[in-house]
């Protein structure tokens, strides 16, 4: 079963978004700490926090893992979830309207599309940690996320996850033929599930 929830804004880590942004609060200068506010105000309202889940059986032979409806012979993911006997599966988004933003600016200011593209991966990172920390609520215990794209594993493997997740469905994420997402700020990821006692002191 796939699951959807749309997820309240998680706060906004400042410190986090300059970091993507190549700054620091101890560096910025007042004019540009002016202008980042104006763009987390601007783009804060125009957010939407959206996922979509399910929670599949791992299956090993000598040479490839089975997750749900997909499987892949990435030694890197073997070892992201080794001891683990099920895993999530989940797709994140923002929404599209980050993207707006940053296309709006990137003639017009370069530098507020900088911040827009700074906040962006925050907030999509912020999500993602949400997501992860209310299944840990729930009693499980997460591996580290893992996504296409990372070590061995094939950033094509993103066609099986956006079809077996039903994202375009689910939380209106869509993929092109370059495996580009679109709202572009979004997240798929694999989490082992290390154990079903709850972890102390989240």
């Amino acid at each position: 079963m796939i699951y959807t929830k749309k997820y309240p804004a998680p706060i906004v880590n400042e410190r986090e978004c300059l970091r993507y942004a190549g700054t620091a609060p101890q560096t910025i200068s007042e004019g540009e700490k002016a202008l980042f506010s104006e763009c987390l105000t601007e783009a804060l309202a125009g957010l939407s926090y959206q996922v979509c889940w399910g929670r599949f059986p791992i299956r090993r032979t000598e040479t490839t893992l089975e997750i749900g409806f997909f499987q892949t012979d990435s030694l890197a993911l073997r070892k992201n979830l080794e001891g683990c006997e099920e895993a999530i599966l989940f797709a994140a988004t923002i929404g599209i309207g980050i993207d707006r933003l940053i296309r709006r600016y990137s003639l017009l200011s370069p530098a507020k599309a900088l911040f827009f593209q700074a906040i962006g991966a925050e907030r999509i990172e912020s999500l993602c940690d949400a997501f992860c920390a209310e299944r840990k609520e729930e009693g499980l215990k997460l591996r580290p996320r893992f996504s296409p794209g990372y070590g061995d594993l094939p950033l094509e493997l993103q066609r099986e996850l956006f079809r077996g997740l039903d994202c375009a469905r689910k939380i209106g994420l869509t993929l092109n033929e370059s495996l580009l997402m679109s709202p572009s700020k979004s997240v798929t990821a694999i989490a082992g599930i290390g154990g079903a006692e709850a972890e102390k002191n989240i």
